[in-house]
């Protein structure tokens, strides 16, 4: 069973995030911050990567129903390249703060760094998806959310494979940029080729 939070202060309003994409060589990061009702629980919810496609689209639906407010932030492949992928996945998350409907008091954030936002006291916790519902459930908005557009994204270049390995660094992936080159969703200041070498060489 996942902790319903972290700050342990009745009333506080807390908001879990987290974000996906952070790997890819395509594609532009997306980040979700979800706060749920103080003492809110549910057995389904886990770590987005312990969970099955149809079952994160199960849950997103709970999730968006459930929550006391949700939202989802993304930063583009062009933002990535000019301020690098630890920057916009803050900044995503950040984004997804902006958007909540209900000011959140707390926020905790899985892995191991975050920059403040608008003074509000957070913590960062390493594999916070598999500890804390909020958290949790922030992977799977962010999850299907993003494979939602890198399968939009993937009827546009079919060759790249987007809609299964949704834009990480998979061998057909790294194959079809070898055969086809980059397109505007690519991450130009990724290793696209996994050999050390930059895009620009394309």
């Amino acid at each position: 069973m996942l902790g319903s939070r972290y700050f342990q202060e009745k009333g506080l309003v807390e908001a879990g995030c987290d974000e996906a994409g952070r790997g890819c060589l395509a594609g532009s990061v997306y980040a979700a911050a979800v706060i749920f009702p103080e003492d809110y629980q549910n057995e389904e919810l886990n770590d987005s990567k312990q969970l099955t496609a149809k079952q994160r689209k199960k849950l997103r639906d709970i999730i968006e129903r459930d929550a006391t407010a949700w939202a989802v932030g993304v930063v583009t492949p062009e933002e990535i390249d000019k301020i690098n992928i630890l920057n916009a996945s803050i900044l995503a998350m950040h984004r997804a703060l902006d958007q909540l409907k209900v000011r959140p008091e707390a926020i905790i954030v899985d892995g191991n760094r975050f920059k403040p936002w608008q003074n509000v006291r957070y913590a960062t916790i390493v594999k916070g998806d598999g500890k804390y519902l909020s958290i949790a459930a922030a992977s799977i908005l962010a999850k299907t959310y993003r494979d939602d557009y890198m399968e939009a994204l993937a009827e546009e270049f079919p060759q790249y494979d987007w809609m299964s390995n949704k834009g990480y660094p998979t061998k057909k992936h790294r194959d079809a940029i070898r055969q086809y080159g980059i397109t505007p969703y690519h991450r130009k200041s990724f290793n696209m080729l996994g050999d050390g070498q930059l895009s620009f060489d394309f």
